[in-house]
């Protein structure tokens, strides 16, 4: 068993050391925050998330709302440009929209439950050999260090592009006279320099209101204009734009209910190296277009915990990258050519969208693809290839074959 020690308490980490600690390891997670805390606002688990928090134990489900379905339209046509059904094979297979506090509360517990050690107060500023250095001093020395910090990560070399549209969201209680379904996420897009959206999430605190999670995408500079802005201002706007929006906005009494997010995207080529691995955002960043980012973290932590059950912690790395390489670059080329048709300046792009890529994603195999894609299995989120040894395996994707049994029997 290995001496562990990762930097980090948000979802990936947390998912790690759930998983890492139940397997026996010895592990110890460094966070800066005083308490442990979300940051964020909704967010989609979809099925190979829920999976792997199944496997944990983290029982999520009773905190969100089943997502059966993803749509959106344009503003001035009305015209459907966006409309992919979860579950068109009839096996039951939803998404789970929930408070991005909901899923770190069941995964901290998880942690906590397995034996993890959390040191709170203790920003991680670098490394030295085994040891993480934190603003205390530099920790005991690690078997194998894991970097689950973030976009913000100073462990990580990752050198991200900047996207040029980012979005504010916001919480508000589910309003009594909407029309909108609580099973669906709904989206309303002008040309793509304009997307709005509500996502029902649950009861993130379980004696609460019913909430609902919406947003407004905007240029990356423009947060300032926004705050200058008057509220009521926006508000028209963006009720002009989508009626339905009203009864949601009417929660929406100051503007710092409302915080700004910006995105990134790049990817580690290596996310290892000697005594430590990237997961998350440390290793792959990208926009939230496809509701991938907190799966594609709980994925990196499965595939650690596997690579660490199957060979030694010093091929962890290359096994976990080997596990996980496929579906990384899958989703990462995937978001690149999505994100600017839903959310950029291009006046071609979304009449491209709307009168190609839609029509097409209505007939065989697109409307098949589609609800795979969103479901996180587009191609095999794990690959048993992490299993066949190290370095040597890590050279090859050939041959590998999906880990449909995460998380596996210890």
């Amino acid at each position: 068993m290995a001496r562990i020690g990762i930097a980090g308490a948000g979802i990936g980490g947390l998912a790690a050391a759930a998983g890492l600690a139940a397997d026996g390891h010895r592990v110890t997670v460094f966070d800066r925050w005083d308490e442990p805390r979300a940051v964020g606002s909704g967010l989609v688990v979809q099925p190979v998330g829920l999976a792997v928090l199944d496997g944990l134990g983290a029982e999520l489900r009773p905190r969100g709302r089943a997502i059966t379905r993803m749509s959106g339209h344009e503003a001035r046509s009305g015209r459907v440009v966006l409309d992919v059904t979860y579950d068109v094979e009839g096996r039951g297979r939803t998404g789970l929209a929930v408070h991005r506090a909901a899923l770190h509360g069941v995964l901290l517990a998880a942690a906590r439950a397995a034996g993890a050690e959390l040191r709170l107060g203790a920003a991680v500023t670098g490394r030295e050999g085994g040891r993480l250095l934190t603003a205390g001093g530099p920790t005991e020395p690690f078997d194998l260090l894991v970097d689950a910090a973030g976009s913000g990560s100073v462990l990580s070399p990752l050198r991200a592009r900047t996207l040029p549209f980012g979005a504010i969201w916001g919480n508000v209680p589910w309003p009594a006279g909407t029309e909108l379904p609580r099973d669906e996420l709904r989206q309303c897009y002008l040309r793509a320099d304009r997307m709005l959206g509500v996502l029902p999430i649950g009861r993130p605190e379980p004696e609460g209101p019913e909430m609902a999670a919406i947003f407004w995408s905007m240029p990356r500079g423009g947060h300032a204009a926004w705050l200058a802005r008057p509220l009521e201002a926006w508000k028209a706007e963006a009720c002009t734009l989508w009626p339905a929006m009203a009864p949601f906005l009417g929660g929406v009494t100051a503007h710092d209910q409302m915080t700004m997010a910006r995105y990134s995207h790049g990817t580690l080529r290596r996310p290892w190296d000697d005594g430590i691995v990237h997961l998350g955002d440390a290793w792959h960043r990208a926009s939230p277009q496809l509701g991938q980012g907190a799966n594609m973290a709980l994925l990196d932590a499965h595939a650690l915990r596997l690579a660490l059950r199957t060979g030694p912690v010093a091929e962890a790395g290359a096994r976990m990258w080997n596990a996980r390489r496929l579906h990384v670059a899958a989703y990462q080329a995937m978001s690149r050519a999505f994100t600017p048709q839903y959310q950029s300046d291009s006046r071609v792009l979304p009449m491209l969208r709307d009168h190609v890529l839609v029509p097409l994603s209505r007939a065989w195999p697109a409307r098949r693809i589609l609800p795979a894609l969103v479901r996180g299995t587009m191609v095999p989120p794990v690959m048993a290839g992490l299993a066949e040894g190290g370095t040597a395996a890590a050279s090859r994707i050939g041959g590998a074959r999906p880990d449909h049994g995460y998380p596996p029997a210890p």
